[in-house]
This record gives C-alpha cells, sequence and structure tokens, in this order.
C-alpha cells in the first residue's frame, strides 16, 4: 500500500504530472467548409489531450440548433504526436444558411471541450453551450470500434 501511495504522490505532484490535463476536453480549433447544399466536405481542426487508446478524441460531430445529429465523423486513433490535427468528413447535409454546432468528444471524458457555431453562409465562430445540450447523442450511431493506438 505504501509503495502504490508513493506511485501516485509522484505521478501527481512530485514528478510534475499536470492533473488537469486528464480532464481537459476535445477543443474545436477551427471549421472550414466545401462543397455544396445538402453535400458538404466539413474539415475539422481539433486540439485534444491525446495520450493513446485511453484517452482519446474518438469523434467529432455537427448538431442542428434543436440538438439533433446531423453527421459525425469517427476517429479512429489517437492523435498524441499530431496537435492540433484536422479530420475532414462528409456528405453533410445542411443549407448553407442553416445554423449548426460543431464539437468533438472525448472517449473518456464526453463532451467538455469548445465548441463553434456557424452556416456555411455566415462562417464559424467559438461559443458556448450548455453542458447538457445534446447529451443523449453521446450513445447513439455511430460509435468507434475500437482503437488503433
Amino acid at each position: 500500500m505504501n509503495l502504490l501511495l508513493s506511485l501516485i504522490f509522484c505521478l501527481n505532484i512530485a514528478c510534475g504530472a499536470d492533473v488537469s490535463e486528464s480532464i481537459e476536453g476535445a477543443n474545436i480549433v477551427s471549421v472550414s467548409v466545401s462543397g455544396s447544399e445538402d453535400n458538404y466536405t466539413f474539415s475539422v481542426g481539433i486540439k485534444s489531450p491525446d495520450t493513446g487508446c485511453r484517452q482519446y478524441a474518438d469523434w467529432w460531430e455537427v448538431i442542428s440548433k434543436e440538438g439533433e445529429l446531423i453527421y459525425r465523423r469517427i476517429l479512429a486513433h489517437s492523435h498524441v504526436g499530431e496537435q492540433p490535427f484536422v479530420r475532414s468528413g462528409g456528405k453533410v447535409k445542411i443549407k448553407k444558411q442553416q445554423t449548426v454546432f460543431v464539437r468533438a468528444h472525448m472517449n473518456n471524458s464526453g463532451y467538455e471541450g469548445e465548441v463553434f457555431k456557424g452556416s456555411v453562409e455566415n462562417g464559424f465562430v467559438k461559443t458556448e453551450i450548455d453542458k447538457t445540450f445534446g447529451a443523449d447523442l453521446e450513445s447513439i450511431s455511430p460509435q468507434p470500434v475500437g482503437c488503433a493506438f
């Protein structure tokens, strides 16, 4: 037991680990869009505290103002050495003036990071949403099937 307590002390205090890093969310840092109405490709920049398959951003998604899932891009692996990173996905079926939210998800802490809001017509900017907004989407398909690395 003393060895275990000493190890925990070392990891959290003496060895300089940043405990807050393990609960930081996946933050959207950029959103760009190409294509045409009902057939857009989103390129989404994410900065996340990935450490490997135990902690990584496992998807980003586009959701309506009403909290409905429009599109979800599954991320099949962690991005430990590539921060921030950009991943594209589509066919996103929205109109150019339709306002949507873009957010990312961490496999171990859910929706905790920064969110972007906007439209294809007017662009996207960082915004804040209630942490409970669209929380039920976390359990619907599609879902990741494992983590490659």
